[in-house]
This record gives structure tokens, C-alpha cells and sequence, in this order.
């Protein structure tokens, strides 16, 4: 019965290559099937990446493979294994079955158990994590919708304010009509560039990595920002030298694309801004600790909902629509912060407190080719709290 199993089992994990094959090669004379040893038939079950349960023709259970008894240790073993001894029992009178286990979570998983009669008694079942496949799904799905939604929009704005711009005469009408339809455009643009550098990080393009100091890469994306902190009356501060006796922030160099790591930084730096009040302060700091670079950018904002914590990173998400929309925000940025932290090996953090503020860290590993990298343009950070007003 065991070589049945393992036969069934393979066939489930998709024979179909070796069909594609001979049609590719029909002149190849068909090959004798080779039965495996029984000492390696559990080492074979134990290898599929999906769940193999297996009764006997008197309905006992005989044998579970590695990918079954990890799914029992977790939270939806029990689920898991009460739809298997369904399913085997409808094997055993013959019939096939499927079944789709949902769990809502979080997180939430789904598994698709099945089982089929074997022809020598018994029966087998197969059990499949599809959770990544669903959310991969649901994410692409989400997804078309959301880039069709973020550009009708504008477009759609832009069509009706051409219309009217037609039939207007008043130079003050048209003056405002037409700055309507620069800021229109420019939003439909950044959605555009920022879809293409997001595609660009997730396509695992040639990667230019090379020594970058943390400090040129903080100066560079406050830089940027510079004028937007000024129209808005939000003053940057970037704090050196790091925490205790750690090294300072001309001392931490990482392996990266400077450009991505500046578009980080930066988009974490202009959110802060762009969500602050006049008068409040961004701090911008970098630390190092146990073979990390850290940024650390900290407002004194309005915060994000502890429930929305989870969800900032994913693409076009938005804790207050209305705002951002108000900002010019595209729903993208942080969804391209955590794909260049990734990137880098690294990671992204947040935490928030509402009416008290925001502070996201940016973790990067350090490399020690501190000597082998120019100086910038300047000497090192501003010390002291000096601040960019």
C-alpha cells in the first residue's frame, strides 16, 4: 500500500512534466515506471511540501508525513485534522472529496484538504497551505483596482476641467482652472513614477549596491524635503551622536543603492512632515546598535489608530483618505519604504500613539568599509539639535 501512496502522492504533486516532455519528444520510447525501495517511501512523503494522511482499509490511521504533523502543531491543527478523518472516511467508501478550511486568524490561512480511495483499500488525504497563494490573489486583485481607481480619478478630474475651461473667459477662472489641472496631473504622475519604482524593487532588477554612509543618506533625503517642511512650518532636527557609546553616524556605512535608500528615507521624512502641524518638530536621528544602522524618524503628529498599525505597508492603504488626498499622497509610499528595506536585508518598524505622535525605524545591517567610502559634502550630521527650519 505504501508504494500506492507514494505513486498517488507524486502524481498529486504534479506528473504533469513528465507528459510535457514526451510531447515535446514523441519519438522518445516510453520509460518503466521505477518503484522506490520501502525504507525511502516515508522519506519521499516526508519531502512533499504538502500534507499526507493515509487509513487503512478498516479506517484506522496509519501514517502521517512531516507536512501533516506540522500542521497539527499549529493553531488549525484541530480544524485540520477533524475535515481529514471526513475525508478519509469518504475515501473509503470510494468517494472523492475536497473541502476548502478557512481560518479568519490573524493571521488568516487557508487549506485545501482532499482525499481519494486507494486502489488497493484505504484511502489517502492531501492537505494544502494556500494561504500565501489567496493573499498573493487578493493582493493582485486589490491591486488593479486600486492603480484603476488612483488614475481615474485624476484623468476623470482632468476631462472635467478642461470641459469648463473651455467655455471660461474670466482670466481669474482660468487661472484657477488651470492650477487645478497642473495639481490633477502631477498626482496622476507620481502615482505613475511611484507604481514603476515600486515594480522596479519587486522585479529583483540588477541591484547597483555599493558603501553608503547613513549620515549622506539622511542629509540628502531631509534635503528634499526641505522645502515642504518650510511652506508647512514643520522644523527638522537631525540629533548626532547616537545613543551611549556607539559610534557616530559618519561611522555607519551600509552595503546599498543610495538612490533607493534616499527614496526611503525620504518618504518616511516627507509623511512625517506632511502629517504634522505647523510649529511641531521631526526628528531625524541614526544609531547604530550590535551590527545595525538605524533611522529614526519621530513626529509629534496625530498618530495612526492602533488597528492600522498592520495595514500602513500595504499598497494604496490610507488611514485618513480624505488627508491624504489633501497631502497629494499616492497610497505607495511606505509600501516602497518596506520594499527597499527588504531589499537591503533589512527591516521597518512602527509605533504610534494617537494625539502623541509617530515614529518609524528604518534597520539596515552595517558593514565596516567606513574607510573605503568619500566624505560627503559635509562634515558629518548637525550636532546639538540643530534644526532645519
Amino acid at each position: 500500500m505504501w508504494i500506492t501512496v507514494v505513486a498517488v502522492a507524486v502524481a498529486a504533486s504534479g506528473l504533469g512534466w513528465v507528459a510535457g516532455r514526451r510531447r515535446q519528444h514523441p519519438e522518445s520510447p516510453p520509460t518503466r515506471p521505477t518503484t522506490p525501495p520501502e525504507p525511502l517511501v516515508g522519506e519521499v512523503l516526508d519531502a512533499l511540501h504538502f500534507g499526507v494522511a493515509v487509513s487503512g482499509r478498516d479506517g484506522r490511521h496509519e501514517f502521517k508525513n512531516a507536512a501533516a504533523r506540522e500542521v497539527a502543531r499549529t493553531h488549525a491543527g484541530v480544524l485540520i485534522d477533524d475535515a481529514i478523518r471526513r475525508h478519509l472516511a469518504r475515501g473509503l467508501v470510494g468517494i472523492t472529496s475536497e473541502e476548502v478550511v478557512e481560518l479568519h486568524g490573524p493571521p488568516a490561512e487557508v487549506f485545501i484538504v482532499r482525499s481519494v480511495a486507494l486502489p488497493s483499500g484505504g484511502s489517502v488525504s492531501f492537505v494544502e497551505d494556500v494561504s500565501e497563494r489567496r493573499r498573493t490573489e487578493r493582493m493582485r486583485t486589490d491591486f488593479i483596482a486600486n492603480v484603476s481607481h488612483e488614475l481615474r480619478t485624476p484623468i476623470g478630474a482632468l476631462s472635467v476641467l478642461a470641459e469648463t475651461l473651455v467655455d471660461a473667459d474670466d482670466r481669474e477662472v482660468v487661472r484657477r482652472i488651470v492650477g487645478r489641472m497642473q495639481g490633477e496631473a502631477e498626482r496622476a504622475s507620481r502615482t505613475i513614477d511611484d507604481l514603476l519604482e515600486l515594480s522596479e524593487i519587486e522585479s529583483g532588477s540588477e541591484r547597483d549596491f555599493g558603501p553608503v554612509r547613513l549620515g549622506d543618506v539622511v542629509r540628502d533625503s531631509v534635503g528634499r524635503v526641505a522645502e515642504l517642511s518650510a511652506r508647512n512650518e514643520i522644523a527638522i532636527s537631525m540629533l548626532d551622536p547616537v545613543d551611549g557609546d556607539g559610534p557616530r553616524a559618519e561611522g555607519l556605512v551600509v552595503r546599498g543603492d543610495a538612490g533607493k535608500l534616499v527614496s526611503a528615507v525620504g518618504n518616511v521624512v516627507e509623511n512625517a512632515v506632511k502629517y504634522s502641524d505647523p510649529g511641531d518638530v521631526v526628528q531625524v536621528r541614526v544609531r547604530g546598535t550590535e551590527g545595525w544602522g538605524e533611522v529614526v524618524v519621530a513626529d509629534e503628529g496625530r498618530g495612526i489608530p492602533r488597528q492600522d498599525l498592520d495595514r500602513i505597508f500595504e499598497r494604496f492603504y490610507r488611514v485618513d483618505r480624505a488627508r491624504s488626498r489633501a497631502t497629494g499622497g499616492t497610497g505607495l509610499g511606505l509600501s516602497i519604504v518596506r520594499n527597499i528595506a527588504n531589499l537591503h536585508g533589512g527591516s521597518v518598524a512602527v509605533d504610534s500613539v494617537e494625539g502623541a505622535g509617530t515614529t518609524f525605524v528604518l534597520r539596515l545591517p552595517l558593514i565596516d568599509d567606513a574607510a573605503d567610502v568619500a566624505p560627503g559634502d559635509s562634515d558629518g550630521m548637525r550636532t546639538d539639535d540643530e534644526e532645519i527650519a
